[in-house]
């Protein structure tokens, strides 16, 4: 039975569901114990993985301090992103360096070994 009114959950009754959830509670009985739907609690925890405990902010619009912070951390973000790419991108370079070597090291050792036509000795069955 509705009263028409929205229910509102704070950050820590949506932070307590979640870790009765990663504790091994079912989630059909949790959602059945809190009265929410179990479309609700799969965004709680998507929002949680993407933005931890500061994605499980009160519903309706955020404060100017809330925006700011969300600015500040995507900036934050944003700059750790480039610098994990520029890591990775040295880092496949060294290894094309690395291939390389290898390469030009198996070639010199395959003319180094060709096999010998001379009487006697055996075809290689490569």
């Amino acid at each position: 039975m509705s009263t028409g009114k929205r229910r509102v959950f704070d950050r820590e009754f949506k932070l307590s569901a979640i870790e009765q959830l990663h504790g091994g509670a079912s989630a059909a009985a949790l959602c059945q114990e809190l009265q929410i739907s179990r479309g609700r609690l799969s965004q709680w925890c998507s929002d949680y993985r993407r933005h931890g405990p500061a994605g499980l902010r009160k519903a309706g619009r955020p404060r100017k301090t809330d925006a700011k912070l969300d600015r500040v951390a995507k900036t934050t973000d944003f700059e750790t992103a480039r610098e994990r790419i520029g890591e990775l991108e040295r880092k496949i370079g060294q290894q094309q360096i690395e291939l390389d070597f290898f390469r030009l090291a198996l070639r010199r050792i395959g003319e180094a070994r060709r096999p010998s036509d001379a009487p006697g000795v055996k075809a290689s069955t490569l």
